[in-house]
């Protein structure tokens, strides 16, 4: 193939855009849409009309197959059939019956607002632990009760006795983990026994099991027992309950009257089955019957009384009132109940028994108490559920007259309302200060007071006066574990309430008792919390940042991983709440310093994830920093902020970004290669858009004498990848931006598109590769667009080479040189891949070079349209050019050809048709 001599047609881009635009036409009403909704045909027969008639909803929807969901509207469907049988045989009721059941069902039913059982089940498991050794006695004998009952219950009851009678199984020297190990064996025991039919078996697991919950020896441990033992209850309950709804089912299952008969046997089956189990647990004094709930549960309340240790009478209080909740919830009384029977139980605690049982163990009276909470807890909860105000009310005066017992006050401000606490905070505080300290600290008090107040608001009028109540009690706790408790509590209240003024007197009194013996050091948790609530409220870095003592109290966090991790906090609320650009230098300074911890953080052994991730928070603090017009303060910050963080390259580039036109020195100083020539591409572009032509140059000849630094492969994502198709994105885009930089005056024509081809030239490029040739085929369109009246787009107030050289014959023919040298380079390209008889990538390569030909070649010239030919026969020739693909080629070309000044292309089309044809 020989060198042809180049010219470029001449292009109209606004014409050329006009014909690209689609044809709209116009949709008149009525006529078919491809939005309009499908209208499927009602074929059922109406009333009235004509047997075999139909009428259609839409006269076009005949067609429209019908909707299987819709169809099954004519109650043919299962549940449609179900529907109407249960409404033909179930008795109407009237609107006002219904929904008079629907809100007695509403007021009884416990709704999700109700804290369940299961979600403190953890949290006293991990509260109340020992590291005593603990045991489990199974003792499998005899123990035939007294009680008068039916021949056949005797009888299964001395089956149950005769069971491994007289065995004994004594479990030692467990740890804690070993006995909720054992207990969670024996709970799986119990079902696998159950399921095999061993109900008898089953049955003597869950009695030994009771046992165990008289059992205080380890009394530290003993909510945690309780937990894990009512756990074999509640499956023993499920499991029997089961059996007999179960039988009930089926029996409503029966078709009528057909099976009467089988349907009465079951029914009495089904009574004597449950008769049976009332019968039988009744019958055992471990277990307490739980049916019939309406009368069985005062009985049960009251036989309560009997039980001697108060902690385990508490226990077994609050596990009636769980059971009652989940069953009878609108049964109150026997809640009440409960409540004042554990109040008249409180006297035995200073009783010798249990003050003989706490010396024996090394218990302290205040650690005794704390085990009481959970259960009065619990309890206070379930009465003061969806209660009247004046119950609650009730409450207190009880509390009151037993002497303000701190460890039932405790429990009654954690159970009650945050806005019944709230409204009547001075009272508890009055309260809580008429208590006895030695039995339960006041700071713990005024800790679940906090704690109520954070979630609402105390009268106005009042909150100076709780503060300063509390702040009192607060202040002078010694330990300091507890004084931070506490405090931490009471920040929220004062963040939510008062001014930074008062917030910062907190501040400085934390500091205060957790500065000396580096007490601080232990308490990062809650010194967290605190930074967290104060950043909860106040967003106003200028405001948060004048309080004198908010940057001391992050002098405290000394642990790095902890100091970053309050930096990190502190950066999001900022990019969050921050909307106004900054440059106030009392934000600027505490800022950059917080940002300056995290940037030091970082070291060898940082993942990059992580360097992301304070990289991404530094860089929204920089995006927030503006000077306005002031370029020498924006540019001393920049110059400041590099030096601070150099070791994230991102915040670099982002820098950059910031005052793109002042910051050449910085980009050398990037490690990534293409991140220095994106940059200096982009730094151009800037120049450019603010006419600093000089400065353009500059930039766009440093991303040029940069490309032969590009390695053959670079790692992304860990893996190592080619770096070609990267250099090759960039080589494009620097194209795209050279037509619009005109020519240096002391240069020659085209020396930043000269300098880049050779660049191109020198490069070691990959072995059996095309991307030097690629180069040249994009750089042709850029040529060709230079000669070009007028320029595809351009910068205001920035003359291009179609202003300077106004289309001077020496300009167009340097280009048409350049284009004839680029066109051999590539068809010398092409004949080295025949010799080496990679025919398909030559293929590609000619479709591609065709494909410029067509688009910026003037094909009037005949050796120009017969290398276009030449071309096309090249990339057919083995079969490796897609048929759909040249089909829509000839297509484009047939319809170019209608237009008046590309006539010419008809000969050409003509030429490619009968090529293809043969």
């Amino acid at each position: 193939m020989a060198a042809v001599q180049w010219r470029s047609r001449g292009r109209n881009y606004e014409a050329e855009l006009q014909r690209c635009r689609p044809e709209g036409a116009p949709v008149e009403f009525g006529d078919y849409h491809p939005l309009k909704p499908i209208m499927v045909t009602d074929t059922k027969t109406r009333r009235g009309a004509r047997k075999g008639s139909t009428s259609s909803s839409s006269s076009s929807s005949s067609s429209v197959p019908p909707d299987p969901l819709s169809s099954m509207l004519d109650g043919t469907d299962p549940l449609s059939m179900f529907a109407a049988a249960s409404a033909s045989e179930t008795p109407t009721m009237s609107h006002s019956d219904l929904g008079r059941k629907k809100k007695e069902q509403d007021e009884d039913a416990v709704g999700p607002d109700f804290e369940p059982w299961s979600s403190k089940r953890g949290e006293i498991l991990a509260r109340f632990t020992t590291t005593e050794k603990l045991s489990i006695n199974l003792f499998m004998g005899s123990d035939r009760g007294s009680s008068a009952v039916s021949e056949k219950v005797r009888t299964r009851l001395e089956e149950l006795d005769d069971l491994e009678e007289g065995s004994q199984r004594e479990l030692l020297n467990l740890s804690q983990q070993d006995y909720a190990n054992r207990i969670e064996e024996l709970n799986q025991s119990l079902k696998e026994a159950w399921a095999s039919d061993q109900k008898v078996k089953a049955l003597k697991i869950v009695i030994q099991c009771s046992k165990l919950l008289s059992d205080t020896s380890v009394i530290q441990f003993y909510p945690s027992k309780f937990v894990l033992i009512t756990d074999i209850l509640d499956t023993f309950g499920r499991l029997v309950y089961d059996r007999i709804w179960t039988m009930y089912i089926y029996i409503l299952s029966l078709p009528q009257p057909r099976h009467l008969q089988e349907a009465q046997y079951f029914s009495v089956t089904s009574s004597e089955t449950c008769l049976n189990w009332f019968f039988k647990i009744a019958s055992i004094r471990e277990l307490l019957p739980r049916f019939g709930i309406r009368e069985t549960l005062p009985r049960l309340t009251a036989m309560i009384r009997g039980i001697g240790d108060p902690l385990v009478a508490a226990y077994a209080r609050a596990y009636l009132c769980r059971v009652g909740m989940e069953v009878a919830p609108q049964l109150k009384d026997s809640l009440n109940c409960n409540f004042f029977d554990l109040l008249g139980t409180f006297r035995q605690i200073s009783g010798e028994s249990v003050q003989n049982q706490l010396v024996l163990q090394r218990v302290e009276t205040p650690e005794y108490l704390t085990l009481y909470s959970p259960a009065i807890s619990w309890i206070l909860q379930c009465i003061a559920y969806r209660a009247p105000e004046i119950l609650l009310t009730e409450m207190m005066e009880r509390c009151k007259k037993l002497g303000n017992n701190a460890l039932l006050l405790n429990s009654v401000m954690r159970a009650f309302s945050s806005e019944f606490v709230a409204a009547r905070a001075t009272d508890f505080i009055g309260m809580i200060k008429d208590c006895d300290e030695a039995g339960f600290p006041k700071h713990l008090l005024f800790g679940s007071l906090g704690r109520s107040l954070a979630c609402s608001d105390p009268p106005e009028s009042e909150r100076l006066t709780i503060l300063n109540e509390a702040w009192k009690v607060i202040t002078k706790v010694r330990n300091p574990q507890d004084y931070i408790n506490c405090a931490e509590i009471w920040v929220e209240f004062t963040c939510r309430h008062f001014t930074k003024r008062e917030v910062n007197t907190i501040l400085a009194d934390i500091i205060k008792h957790m500065t000396p013996d580096r007490a601080f050091e232990d308490a990062y948790p809650q010194l967290q919390s605190v930074i967290r609530k104060i950043l909860n409220y106040f967003h106003d870095f200028s405001v948060l940042f004048s309080m004198e003592r908010f940057l001391s109290f992050l002098d405290m966090f000394q642990k790095d991983s902890v100091r970053v991790e309050v930096c990190r906090s502190i950066m999001e609320v900022f990019i969050k709440h921050q909307v106004e650009l900054t440059r106030d230098p009392v934000i600027l300074n505490a800022m950059l310093h917080i940002c300056k911890t995290m940037h030091d953080s970082v070291n060898a052994l940082t993942l990059e994830d992580e360097k992301r991730s304070l990289a991404l928070l530094i860089i929204g603090f920089i995006r927030m920093v503006s000077f306005g017009r002031d370029f020498e303060q924006q540019l001393s910050f920049c110059v400041e902020a590099r030096a601070t963080f150099c070791n994230l390259e991102p915040v670099l580039v982002q820098l950059i970004h910031t005052v793109n036109h002042h910051t050449f020195i910085t980009i050398p100083s990037l490690s990534s290669i293409f991140s220095r020539l994106s940059l200096y591409l982009l730094s151009g572009q800037v120049a450019l858009a603010n006419q600093c032509l000089s400065q353009a140059d500059a930039f766009l000849k440093a991303a040029v004498s940069i490309l032969p630094e590009v390695p053959r492969s670079i790692s992304v994502e860990g893996k190592l990848r080619s770096s070609e198709s990267f250099l090759l994105d960039f080589i494009n885009n620097f194209l795209a931006t050279v037509l619009v930089v005109p020519d240096h005056p002391e240069h020659g024509v085209l020396y930043l598109v000269r300098g880049l081809l050779n660049m191109v030239q020198d490069y070691t490029w990959e072995d059996n590769s095309d991307a030097k040739v690629r180069v040249y085929i994009s750089a042709l369109p850029l040529l060709a667009a230079m000669c070009q009246e007028t320029y595809l787009y351009s910068i205001p107030k920035v003359d291009s080479n179609e202003t300077l050289y106004g289309g001077d014959p020496k300009f167009l023919s340097e280009i048409n040189k350049l284009c004839e040298t680029l066109i051999g380079q590539i068809l010398d390209h092409l004949k080295a891949l025949s010799r080496d008889e990679s025919t398909k990538r030559q293929g590609a390569v000619a479709f591609s070079l065709f494909g410029i030909l067509l688009a910026h070649g003037d094909l009037r010239n005949n050796k120009l349209s017969q290398l276009a030919v030449n071309l096309w026969n090249l990339s057919h020739k083995h079969g490796h050019c897609e048929t759909r693909i040249s089909v829509r080629t000839l297509e484009y070309m047939k319809h170019q050809a209608q237009q008046p000044n590309m006539v010419h292309l008809s000969d050409t089309v003509q030429r490619l048709t009968l090529q293809s044809r043969t």
